[in-house]
Formats: C-alpha cells, sequence, structure tokens
C-alpha cells in the first residue's frame, strides 16, 4: 500500500492552526518535546474528533494518522488520503497494510499520530487499555515515542494539551512497553485535570 504525500495536509495546516488557536484557545506545554526531526510517533488519549486538529496545531511537522477503514470509503477516501491518514481496520486482530504503510512513513523520517485507545473514551475510566500498535511500530521502526494527553473541554475552552519527554521503546516485551505508556498519558492527565478542576473525577489503575 503506497503511503500518500499528504499534500493536502501542508496546504491546510496553517489555516486550520490559525482556527483551532483562535476558537478553542488551547494551552499546549512541551510542544518542545517533539522532535524537529527524525521518526517520531506521538501517542496519547482520544477526547473528541478534534483531537487530530489540535495535534497538528502544536507542530509544523506534517502528521500521519492512524484513522478508521470507515473513512476511507467513497469520494471521502480522497481526501481523507490526502491529508495523510492510514487507513486501519479497528475490529480486526491484524492490519499488516497499515502496519506497513506506517512502517513506511517512519522509515522516512516522518511522523505518525495514534490514539492507542483506538477510540473516544465515554468510558469512566480516566484512560482506555491502549492496543499495542504504537509500541510495536516503535519497536519496528526505532521511531522516538512522544505521549501527550489533551484534557478539558472543547465547548468550555479550558482545553490543555502536554507533550512529556520523548523516549525509546527499550525492551522486545510489547505489553511492558505499551503498560509504560499508559502510564506516562496518564499521569500527564491526571497531573492537568489536577489544574483545571482541582480534583481528578475518574478512575484509573495506571498511575
Amino acid at each position: 500500500m503506497k503511503t500518500s504525500k499528504a499534500v493536502l495536509y501542508g496546504l491546510l495546516r496553517p489555516m486550520l492552526t490559525v482556527f483551532i488557536k483562535h476558537k478553542y484557545k488551547a494551552t499546549v506545554i512541551g510542544k518542545e518535546n517533539i522532535p524537529k526531526k527524525g521518526p517520531v510517533i506521538l501517542c496519547g488519549n482520544h477526547t473528541n474528533n478534534m483531537d487530530c486538529l489540535l495535534l497538528g496545531s502544536c507542530t509544523k511537522r506534517t502528521i500521519y494518522y492512524m484513522a478508521k477503514k470507515e473513512l476511507h470509503i467513497g469520494l471521502k477516501k480522497h481526501f481523507f488520503r490526502a491529508v495523510g491518514t492510514i487507513p486501519i481496520d479497528r475490529k480486526a486482530s491484524s492490519n499488516p497494510d497499515a502496519r506497513n504503510a506506517a512502517l513506511d512513513v517512519l522509515s522516512d523520517g516522518k511522523v505518525i499520530g495514534i490514539f492507542p485507545e483506538g477510540t473516544i473514551n465515554r468510558t469512566d475510566d480516566i484512560i482506555m487499555p491502549f492496543k499495542f500498535g504504537a509500541v510495536s511500530l516503535a519497536q519496528k521502526s526505532g521511531a522516538t515515542v512522544v505521549p501527550f494527553a489533551i484534557v478539558g473541554s472543547y465547548n468550555d475552552k479550558n482545553l490543555i494539551i502536554e507533550f512529556s519527554k520523548p523516549y525509546q521503546i527499550k525492551s522486545k516485551n510489547l505489553e511492558k512497553e505499551n503498560n509504560i505508556l499508559m502510564r506516562k498519558v496518564t499521569k500527564l492527565i491526571v497531573k492537568n485535570r489536577k489544574r483545571i478542576y482541582g480534583k481528578v473525577y475518574r478512575k484509573s489503575s495506571w498511575i
């Protein structure tokens, strides 16, 4: 599967960045932790359909997103391919085409954006269990992992997105590495919920 050049992403990003910053006025913390070059995987929680735009507004680098295959059906597939999305079947146990396309992006020294929960979190938990795709890609490619957390409400305009220090996958134990990533993201969520609300109002076993 050939990866899109994401030409439309580059054209739209400046306008969407102005829109996102003006409309939602998110506080961005730690964006200097996103490497300016080399393969990177941005991994974090999923709160809203606008998360991709918010994440994209934090870096001038093109972000290639793993996106549900339903977005790549019919005429709309041309748009989503042109903005750099990689179709993935969320119900399948493996996605070799998506994996290979993502590895191609990383081998070119580019950025992949992944929400490892696989869908928007509408549960009572701070975070849902992560799928193994992000840490597996990082292990196979040697890409740098940058955890992030989005906290707050788009409607209330109290959004915070924080990026923590980049790190490398150090072992072949994907379960261990996945748990490490989940804990890093959970700690960011907890810290910023306390900053906004003064308390943590959801449960988690990943702190």
